[in-house]
Order: structure tokens, then C-alpha cells, then sequence
């Protein structure tokens, strides 16, 4: 197989939506899996190490990386099948999300409506479990598709079920695999109900349809009604770049939350099914006073508390310093630990 998709010293400052400059040792776009197996089997990149690489909306380039990272360009969706309860389809890694949350609600296959405008890949979906507005990806995926590059890039299948899924949790995070490359998600299946039903409980969703008159949404009204949601308190990367969400919503026990509550009656609580309950990043942030406050050349944004921004020039020490200082105003004020949503890559870690 010849070497054309592979790019020595590569600039990867537009391949990540905080526009943080850096370099990588290699770039390897894979249009095809069987480069893959190249990447798994040949001398002089078996020992480098390996990031799998989307659209770089969830990454933090805190230097340059000595590696091999591999920018997943594998495309295609199709129908598969159906059974008294569901339709799958299933899509290439590559894939746009939002493009395919799209074109599943075009074909009539709804179910994702409440994941729409979410920046990313397919591929890139599972690996943290994407969630918005009381839905997570994982609830909805069949199974997946991944080169093993410990094997020499076999392609292997996972079910639901052998990913564990969890909040902003999989089998591929919290093993670490998507940080070494020891696997890369190739194809995703999606199980998507016949029988619908709209997700509607989360505030804001209620709160915007009923603003609406919309008592009874139908999928598009749903996917419309989030995305005018999502625009209104998210910057677009291409004119503020930013990395969508920085902190994962703190879970703690229902007693400390209980504890945080007699002290801060307007805390947002979100009891889960484990008994646990899921406090609000932004809320916290912004009760500390970061919201809408710059550090140097970073800062948050105005309009929602957990984006961090790149007001113009910043690197990544700037980003891991404002992610530092909010993680410490945070813990002090209410003993609560933040943890960075994106993959921090080049050595240092906030």
C-alpha cells in the first residue's frame, strides 16, 4: 500500500477547534482501514505512539505531539435492518455527527434529535459518550466497529454492552485505549427506536417548547427546538474557537449534594439513576466568578460559564492555567473537583 496518506511535521493548528498551535511527528489521514493495518504493522510506526483524531473538538494541544496521529476520513452511512422494535443504521467514523443526526431524522429514523449540533465525528461519539438535554449516545448504540492496532489492526466488534457506557464514560476512555491508539473506532450501529417518544424533561427543552405552544413535539420540532437552544448559548469555533464543553457536570453522593443544597438553595441538582446525583459545571463556575472573565489570552464565555475560549492567540499553557484557576476557585468555594471534558495531548496536563 503506498505512503501518499501519510504527512511528515504536520501543522495541526486548524485541526482543532481551539485553534492551539502544534505539530505532529506524523499525520496519517485514513480513508481506508487497511491503512491502518500499515500504521499497526510497520517498523517505522509501530513504536510511535497514536492518536485517533476527528474534527478536534475535544482536544487541548498543550505541545506538539511525537507521534503518529491519525485523522479519521472514513466515510459512509446506510440502512441495515429493522425488527419489530427498532431500525439500525450504521455509519463511518468519519462521518460529520450532526450531518448524520440529520440525515437519520430526514430518512424518518428519529431517536438522535436530542444530540443535534453537537461538533464532532462518529467515531469520535462513543468514546466519551456524548449527552445533551437528558440523552446520551451510548443509549442508542448497538454496537461499533474497531481496529485493534495491538493485532495489527483486526477489526473487532463491540457490543453496547462491552463498551460501558457511562456519563461522559466508555470502555475506550476509561482504559485509556483512545489516549495510546491501541484502538480505533472504524463504524458505528445505531439502534433507533420505531416506537418514539421525545425527551422533554430537561428544563430548558420544556421550558423553549412551551415558549412555543409545541405541547406534543414531533422529531424535527425537537431537533430544531435544541439546535436554536445550542446556538444561542454556544460560540461557533470558526468565529471564538473554543472545545464546546471544558468541565464534565461534577456526579456526587446524594448526601454531599444534600450538604451543598442547606448552604446554596438555587444549587441545580439532577438525581441519577445510581443515587447519585449530577450538579451543574457551569453553575459552579459561574457562582465563583468565572463567567465571562479572561485569563491573558483565554477565558469563559460570557454567555455559558463551561466554555473556555480562545480570545486571540492563546496556546496551551494558557488554556491548562485558565482550566487550573477555575478547578481551584471551584473546590474552594464548594469542595467540589472539576474534570476537564477534552483529551489533553502533548505531555502536560492541568
Amino acid at each position: 500500500m503506498p505512503f501518499d496518506f501519510l504527512q511528515p511535521q504536520a501543522d495541526l493548528s486548524a485541526r482543532n477547534t481551539l485553534a492551539l498551535p502544534a505539530r505532529a511527528k506524523w499525520l496519517a489521514t485514513v480513508t481506508q482501514t487497511g491503512q491502518l493495518a500499515v500504521l499497526a504493522t510497520h517498523p517505522e510506526f509501530r513504536s510511535l505512539p497514536r492518536l485517533a483524531l476527528g474534527c478536534g473538538s475535544n482536544l487541548v494541544f498543550s505541545g506538539d505531539f511525537q507521534g503518529t496521529m491519525i485523522a479519521i476520513a472514513l466515510k459512509g452511512r446506510e440502512y441495515l435492518r429493522a425488527d419489530d422494535t427498532a431500525h439500525y443504521v450504521a455509519a463511518a467514523a468519519g462521518e460529520n455527527w450532526h450531518d448524520f443526526v440529520q440525515w437519520t431524522l430526514a430518512q424518518g429514523w428519529p431517536g438522535l434529535e436530542n444530540l443535534v449540533h453537537i461538533p464532532g465525528t462518529v467515531g469520535a461519539a462513543p468514546i466519551q459518550n456524548i449527552g445533551a438535554y437528558g440523552m446520551e449516545a451510548g443509549s442508542l448504540i448497538d454496537s461499533l466497529e474497531v481496529a485493534d492496532m495491538a493485532t495489527g489492526g483486526e477489526i473487532r466488534r463491540f457490543a453496547a454492552t462491552d463498551c460501558a457506557f457511562g456519563y461522559r464514560q466508555s470502555i475506550f476512555k476509561r482504559e485509556g485505549w483512545h489516549r495510546t491508539g491501541r484502538c480505533v473506532i472504524t463504524r458505528v450501529i445505531f439502534r433507533l427506536p420505531k416506537h418514539w417518544q421525545p425527551h422533554t424533561a430537561y428544563g430548558e427543552v420544556a421550558a423553549e417548547l412551551a415558549r412555543a405552544g409545541v405541547t406534543r413535539p414531533d422529531p424535527l420540532q425537537m431537533a430544531a427546538t435544541i439546535a436554536d437552544l445550542r446556538r444561542r448559548k454556544l460560540p461557533d469555533p470558526a468565529t471564538l474557537p473554543n472545545a464546546g464543553s471544558f468541565f464534565q457536570n461534577p456526579v456526587v453522593s446524594a448526601e454531599f449534594a444534600a450538604a451543598l443544597a442547606s448552604a446554596h438553595p438555587d444549587l441545580p441538582r439532577h438525581p441519577q439513576p445510581d443515587g447519585n446525583v449530577k450538579l451543574s459545571a457551569g453553575w459552579l463556575i459561574e457562582q465563583v466568578g468565572w463567567k465571562g472573565r479572561n485569563l491573558g489570552r483565554v477565558g469563559m464565555y460570557e454567555k455559558q460559564a463551561l466554555i473556555l475560549v480562545n480570545r486571540g492567540g492563546a496556546n496551551g499553557r494558557d488554556v491548562l492555567n485558565l482550566g487550573r484557576a477555575v478547578r481551584e476557585a471551584v473546590f474552594a468555594r464548594f469542595g467540589v473537583q472539576l474534570v476537564p471534558e477534552p483529551v489533553i495531548v502533548g505531555g502536560a496536563r492541568s
